[in-house]
């Protein structure tokens, strides 16, 4: 399986920086062993559509949102729809990241819904689960990442096998700490015998890790045998570092 290496730029950006960083990417993205996003900020979507055009190096750079509303069109002031994300070019949608759970309130069944309007027009949803710092002391790991994907296992379960799942331990997010290899993997399987019992396709979804991936520990991550690429942050807002994660995939 091919892996996917996706930067999450979360609400960093401006129309200069994203050039420069564009620019920074394209020198050393060429041939990518691995498949390659970036999920933009929406006001940037234009933009970075325009330029993966028109610099040589990024035609192989898929195009991405970081959420997507659970409507399809109408009164909804500030929603961003998955048809106007198509629009743009978009090929995958961020659902369910735990800042978007932590600081906006989405439920399991509101990120299910949003991972269903995904689908029906076309984009892949990378689906977030993870668990905070408090519910993997308390030992409730597991029991926490099976119910997230479960919500939307059972609302989109004939084409479960075209999402992208994303594991993000919240205590890992933007902090510094990174789950060990052993760690992520002992999660990553737990998730892979879960689609596994939803679907003879399974071995079609990627997923990836995410909390503080960057070029030191990329490789011995992405080595794991369940561990399908990276949801990256931060590293993702510097050519260099997130060329050296696309460089550590296999």
């Amino acid at each position: 399986m091919t892996q996917l290496i996706a930067g999450n730029w979360k609400m960093n950006g401006s129309l200069s920086a994203n050039e420069a960083l564009l620019q920074g990417l394209a020198q050393g993205l060429a041939s990518p062993w691995a498949d390659v996003a970036v999920c933009v900020p929406a006001p940037y979507l234009a933009q970075v559509a325009a330029l993966k055009a028109a610099l040589p190096g990024l035609s192989a750079l898929h195009l991405g949102a970081q959420d997507v509303s659970a409507q399809v069109s109408g009164a909804f002031t500030g929603e961003v729809s998955a048809a106007m994300l198509k629009d743009f070019g978009c090929r995958f949608a961020i659902v369910g990241h735990s800042e978007r759970r932590q600081y906006h309130g989405e439920t399991d069944a509101l990120v299910a819904t949003k991972a269903q309007q995904a689908l029906a027009h076309g984009l892949t949803p990378i689906v977030c689960v993870g668990e905070t710092l408090a519910e993997r002391e308390a030992g409730r790991t597991v029991e926490v990442v099976k119910r997230q994907l479960a919500a939307v296992i059972h609302a989109n379960g004939h084409c479960i096998s075209e999402i992208v799942v994303a594991y993000e331990p919240v205590w890992a997010i933007g902090t510094g700490k990174t789950a060990t290899p052993e760690e992520a993997q002992a999660v990553h399987a737990v998730l892979r015998a879960q689609l596994q019992a939803a679907t003879p396709q399974a071995e079609r979804v990627k997923i990836l890790y995410g909390g503080s991936m960057n070029a030191a520990n990329a490789a011995a991550l992405l080595a794991q045998p369940d561990i399908d690429g990276g949801l990256i942050g931060g590293a993702a807002l510097k050519p260099a570092d997130f060329l050296a994660i696309i460089a550590a995939a296999r």
